[in-house]
Parts: C-alpha cells; sequence; structure tokens
C-alpha cells in the first residue's frame, strides 16, 4: 500500500511539474509576440500600459511646469530677456544659461518681429501712452514709429488681452515685481531676443 502511495504521489509531481513547464514555455513565447494596443470597454483603443504592467504615471506638476515654462529653441546663447510672442511670456536668462525668472505678459498692441534687439533706453517712471502711470520701463524696439518695451502700471492694474487694441500702444505689461526684476536685470545694450 505504501508502494502505490508513492508511486501516485510521484506521478502527481510529474504531472505537476510538466504542467508548470508547459505554462512556461507558453509565457515565454507569448512574450515574444508584437504587443497591441489595449481596448477600451467602447472598442476604441486605448493607451498602452507602460511596461511594468501599471499605467503610465501622470507628470508632477513641477515637471509640467518646467516643461511649459522651458526657454524657447532658437532663442540665442548668453545673458539675454528672451520675449515669446505666441506664449506671452518672458524669461530672464543667466550667463549660464540658468532661467534667472520667467512670467506671463499681456502684449502690447504693436508687436516687434521676431529676431535680436538690445535695450536702448529705460524710465524708473512715465506715464504710459494710455495714460496711466508706469514704472520700470524698458525699452527695446520701434515699430511704426511705436516705441516697445517692457512696463508695469504703478497701480498694479494688468490690462484685459486686447482692450489696449484700440490704441497703437507698444507697452508689454509686467506684474511690478516682474517689472522690478526686469529693471534690475535689463541694463541699456542687454540683449533682448523675440521669438515667434
Amino acid at each position: 500500500m505504501a508502494a502505490r502511495s508513492s508511486s501516485i504521489v510521484t506521478a502527481l509531481t510529474v504531472a505537476a511539474l510538466a504542467a508548470v513547464g508547459f505554462l512556461a514555455f507558453q509565457a515565454s513565447a507569448d512574450a515574444t509576440d508584437p504587443l497591441e494596443p489595449v481596448r477600451s470597454a467602447k472598442g476604441g483603443a486605448a493607451v498602452s500600459p507602460a511596461p511594468s504592467g501599471h499605467p503610465a504615471p501622470k507628470d508632477s506638476a513641477k515637471e509640467k511646469e518646467r516643461r511649459e515654462t522651458a526657454v524657447p529653441a532658437h532663442s540665442g546663447t548668453g545673458q539675454r530677456v528672451v520675449y515669446a510672442l505666441d506664449a506671452r511670456r518672458v524669461w530672464l536668462v543667466g550667463p549660464k544659461e540658468q532661467v534667472l525668472r520667467t512670467y506671463e505678459v499681456v502684449p502690447s498692441a504693436v508687436s516687434p518681429a521676431p529676431g535680436a534687439y538690445t535695450v536702448t533706453t529705460r524710465s524708473a517712471s512715465v506715464t504710459g501712452s494710455d495714460g496711466i502711470p508706469i514704472e520700470n520701463v524698458v525699452r527695446f524696439a520701434t515699430v511704426d514709429n511705436v516705441v516697445v518695451g517692457f512696463s508695469a502700471a504703478v497701480d498694479g492694474s494688468m490690462p484685459q488681452p486686447g482692450t489696449q487694441q484700440k490704441q497703437k500702444t507698444g507697452g508689454i505689461r509686467e506684474k511690478r515685481a516682474d517689472g522690478a526684476a526686469m529693471w534690475k536685470f535689463a541694463t541699456v545694450g542687454k540683449k533682448v531676443v523675440v521669438v515667434p
């Protein structure tokens, strides 16, 4: 009876090992097949999972901000102010290509063409062409006899985009703290690069 029990256990062990071996072979064979996109419940193709089988992680807020605020390609090198017309954003770039500050602006009614300019004049405080007292004015271009430059309203106001289009003004409006940073950074002769 003991010999019969032993042979049954041996037979079950051999069968189990054979099954495990077959499943391992099948898994390795499937691993070489091309991967197909996962289908959604509605039948359309869905996003393929990450190689680990887990959904791809979302970008962190910091990574998203870094991607959105990276200095535009083809904006020159060295210390410079970069002004992106479409993004409505300014970068103050240091000597080792580090971004010292970046911020959004409200564009002027008259925009300079993409290209390289230099800061020509500055004024600590004046009245803007729209009648609003402004400070930290940094001028760098002239378009159709309209002087273009960065400035901040003394009262901290920011025009709504498009409202200044009624007048041919060249003031690119910044928040006061951003205007102070621009004033400190963009001295006469500093390079300003305008990109689309």
